[in-house]
């Protein structure tokens, strides 16, 4: 199916709030959705695609993303969470940083070449993969002033491969915050373009059922 210019920032958008709306799972209840994890994590390693539909290869997986974004556009009928809106904005505008920062994207795409020879090896949920791109957030959109706060309970925070996937989860957020401006998409659209984001991201219902 092809997708107007529109659709694809709703699917891009729909694919940074999934992977808010997993971080905030992981944060309260120590577990989220792993068909979905491993589509936002797989969307790291397809930088070549032929549209925003090929970055994630089960479109289904962002079903929860896409309701999220519809909610705190104001969608009538659907819940809002203000933490997963929290963290999107800070992801958006983490990556409007990355951007100007070419060093710190050559080691974000060294590092995810290196990833990427483990998930041949290992699969894309394995533990050394996780850790491995949790190390790469860390030593790169984590050294920016403006830092992420998770919150959630300190149980599930504390344990080092939920932090560790929280953190690889944010990196895909950032992919998928990437995606949504290289589409054309700019933080002010949530302030003045509220109703078309939210007319394009409810067309994407037939596509994400």
């Amino acid at each position: 199916m092809s997708l107007t210019n529109d659709q694809n920032k709703a699917l891009a958008l729909s694919g940074l709030f999934e992977c808010c709306v997993l971080v905030d799972s992981i944060a309260r209840n120590g577990s989220c959705d792993h068909d979905a994890q491993n589509v936002l994590i797989e969307s790291l390693f397809n930088t070549n695609p032929n549209d925003a539909q090929d970055i994630y290869s089960d479109l289904h997986a962002l079903k929860k993303g896409q309701q999220a974004l519809l909610g705190c556009l104001g969608e009538s009928g659907v819940d809002a969470n203000p933490q997963v809106l929290r963290y999107a904005l800070a992801l958006l505008h983490l990556q409007q940083k990355l951007s100007k920062q070419s060093d710190m994207l050559s080691l974000i795409g060294n590092k995810l070449e290196l990833a990427s020879n483990q998930v041949s090896h290992f699969g894309i949920d394995h533990e050394n993969v996780i850790a491995n791109l949790a190390s790469t957030y860390q030593e790169s959109i984590s050294t920016f002033n403006m830092r992420i706060q998770v919150s959630g309970h300190a149980r599930h925070l504390q344990v080092e491969h939920n932090a560790a996937k929280i953190r690889a989860l944010l990196l895909a957020g950032i992919r998928s915050a990437t995606l949504w401006r290289q589409l054309g998409g700019h933080r002010w659209q949530f302030l003045f373009g509220k109703g078309k984001i939210r007319k394009a991201a409810k067309s994407l219902n037939s596509i994400l059922i």
